[in-house]
């Protein structure tokens, strides 16, 4: 999962950096970028930067609070973080207002409905691809061939971020072939799926019962770079919800087997179906294959988990998952009934940064 805001950051300052050593001294300009990361991180105001730069660190360091501290706070905590993380933003507005991360994470922590979210997104979405494209081909024009590919990347990046939520707010409303739309269009742009759209795309398949496509997307795994197998949490619950919708349960079991097996000692998280609060600034950056993984893809696997009625609360789909990884794995379904209403805390450990 690949956005990082702090990462991000670097990028874009060490950029900026770079341009300003332009045309100067080759070794000079060796020392003075050695000297670079230190700087960046105790003097930060001594380098060159823009009002854009300046108002990416402050969300940046707003999607520290709300994104990696506000799902483990408590309510008095919670409070305070919310009204910080709107101040970071409302300040990187007032220093730019074309930056797209501060309106849209500033919108989505001023209304809980993700009706409203998509109807923002929507609205802004050409304007932001057109501001983004235009940055790009302005960096371009500016960096040289080496750098070129970097720019443009961290140019289009807001826009990739924007089509990600517009893609999960469709999901979340219910309106599947938008998500699918919204996804296909990002993995259009950015084709090494930085986004991890592909996640988004595989609940949409599997909620509109479309397993051919749902096949051709494992398919295209291999293209992406840096690949992975396609035995993510994402792919494979989907793939779980279509046998079991199906009433192929041998075959959901076996998928379930595999989904356990990419997942080791993560049953507790499949038989709880905890969930969590989206990432602001994007999905929240875990280590693959861990359990922290598994969580985040079974929060955002709700709209499977939780589809018709069943007395646990947790839906049908939900309801036989929980009890099939129960009998694979006795000894995390006993450990799951201990901690019944109990405060669950395995998750801050590692979500939390």
């Amino acid at each position: 999962m690949a956005h990082d805001s702090r990462r991000e950051d670097y990028l874009r300052m060490s950029l900026r950096f770079a341009l300003s050593l332009d045309g100067g001294d080759p070794a000079e300009a060796a020392r003075e970028f050695a000297s670079f990361g230190r700087r960046l991180a105790r003097d930060r105001d001594s380098l060159p930067q823009s009002d854009a730069d300046r108002a990416f660190h402050l969300v940046s360091l707003a999607t520290e609070l709300v994104d990696y501290r506000l799902p483990f706070a408590g309510d008095a905590l919670a409070e305070t973080l919310v009204a910080r993380g709107r101040s970071l933003l409302d300040e990187a507005l007032s220093l730019d207002p074309g930056c797209h991360d501060a309106a849209r994470m500033r919108f989505s922590l001023g209304t809980a409905s993700p009706e409203e979210r998509g109807r923002f997104l929507a609205e802004r979405a050409d304007a932001v691809r057109g501001a983004c494209e235009a940055e790009r081909d302005r960096l371009c024009e500016t960096l040289d061939e080496a750098r070129r590919p970097l720019g443009a990347n961290v140019a289009m990046r807001p826009w990739w971020r924007w089509l990600a939520d517009q893609a999960e707010c469709a999901l979340i409303c219910g309106r599947n072939h938008e998500a699918v739309d919204a996804a296909e269009r990002l993995l259009a742009s950015d084709q090494h799926d930085l986004s991890d759209a592909r996640f988004t795309l595989a609940y949409a398949l599997a909620k509109l019962e479309d397993e051919p496509a749902l096949e051709r997307l494992s398919a295209r795994y291999p293209a992406l770079a840096a690949p992975r197998a396609d035995d993510d949490a994402w792919i494979l619950l989907a793939r779980i919800a279509l046998a079991h919708k199906a009433y192929r349960l041998a075959d959901a079991r076996r998928l379930v087997e595999r989904l356990l097996a990419s997942y080791p000692g993560c049953a507790a998280v499949l038989i709880r179906q905890m969930e969590i609060a989206d990432g602001r600034f994007a999905r929240i950056r875990v280590p693959a294959y861990g359990e922290d993984e598994l969580i985040v893809a079974v929060s955002e696997g709700v709209v499977l988990l939780q589809e018709g009625m069943e007395r646990t609360g947790k839906g049908v789909f939900g309801a036989w998952l929980a009890r099939t990884v129960s009998e694979l794995d006795p000894e995390a379904a006993r450990a799951v009934a201990a901690t019944t209403g109990e405060k669950d805390g395995g998750a801050e450990g590692a979500i939390g940064r």
